[in-house]
């Protein structure tokens, strides 16, 4: 637990890559940031990229993760973060000079030929394991099984037993050795530094109700996902979740929003059938004889009001 929290973060601000201009979607590639958003301010995101080794199936998925719309404004907005359009400092980023490039298709041979060591050392130490085994076998069968020792050198090979023999074979096969394909997670160069923000994008756009509804929980330090699965806009979690389930389902509204009774009673028992509340909340509207002071959190943020419904008697 010491080593993770003593792990350095990214160099901020880090870069966020829009990759549709209309659809509004935001990707990290870096696993660094991805771990240290979720230990430290509670950014989940979905991870949308397949395994590379299990890619026809969509259970477990990997890199790159992808940020609602309303996590990448609350990055921003708080200065460890800006977003560029992928596409351009990816081109710009890739043009690398011919030596760059073979040096760092150097570098990933050598760590492929790294693992594929790693692999034969641990063959290595099964043969070995299976070999003194054998011999301990051998010495408690006594002198009157020899004959079957015998026929057994003779069906499974030299390479069982003899341990000269196993050991030149091993040798001979290291030396063969095929570089595994190694399939880093970040990308080199460096795509984007700190330093190199001209090209960043304007804040990501939001919805206001959503968004005041999401900055509001999440400065409760609450985990927050996307809702879809549970018909709602999001899923509350009190911490990470892989280690508690989702406290309520959450909706935004505007303040004078007229929210049908059907939506209430729908929202209250759907949240008590899954063991959750079913959480409203928007920004409070000031009042007529408020109209000269904002109603604001001691932080300056708009005051945001919210209402939990259950279905009572379930």
């Amino acid at each position: 637990m010491t080593a993770i929290e003593d792990h350095p973060g990214p160099e901020l601000p880090f870069p966020i890559y829009q990759i549709s201009q209309k659809a509004q979607r935001y990707i990290l590639y870096d696993i660094n940031v991805v771990t240290w958003l979720r230990r430290t301010h509670n950014i989940l995101g979905v991870l949308i990229g397949s395994l590379p080794q299990a890619p026809q199936q969509n259970v477990f998925l990997g890199l790159p993760l992808e940020l609602q719309p309303e996590e990448a404004r609350l990055l921003v907005e708080k200065g460890i973060a800006f977003v560029v359009n992928d596409f351009d400092i990816h081109q710009k980023a890739l043009k690398l000079l011919p030596a760059q490039l073979e040096d760092y298709k150097v570098s990933l041979r050598k760590d492929g030929l790294a693992a594929a060591k790693a692999v034969e050392r641990q063959k290595q130490a099964r043969t070995q394991e299976v070999l003194y085994k054998l011999n301990i076998r051998q010495s408690a069968a006594g002198s009157h099984n020899s004959k079957n020792a015998k026929d057994d050198v003779e069906e499974h090979g030299d390479n069982l037993f003899d341990d000269a023999a196993s050991t030149r074979s091993l040798q001979s096969s290291s030396s063969k050795l095929v570089p595994y394909t190694y399939t880093p997670t970040t990308s080199y160069p460096p795509l984007l530094s700190s330093s190199e923000q001209q090209d960043s994008l304007p804040l990501p756009e939001v919805d206001h109700p959503s968004y005041a509804l999401f900055k509001h929980l999440h400065s409760l330090g609450y985990f927050i996902s996307p809702g879809l699965r549970f018909g709602c806009q999001f899923t509350v979690y009190p911490g990470d979740p892989l280690r508690f389930h989702s406290h309520f389902l959450a909706m935004s509204a505007e303040w004078d929003d007229e929210i049908d009774l059907l939506h209430l009673v729908g929202g209250g028992r759907l949240g008590t059938g899954v063991k959750k509340g079913w959480l409203i909340g928007g920004v409070e509207k000031k009042s007529e004889e408020d109209k000269d002071s904002q109603k604001s959190d001691p932080q300056g943020h708009p005051k945001v009001r919210t209402f939990c419904i259950e279905w009572g008697g379930m």
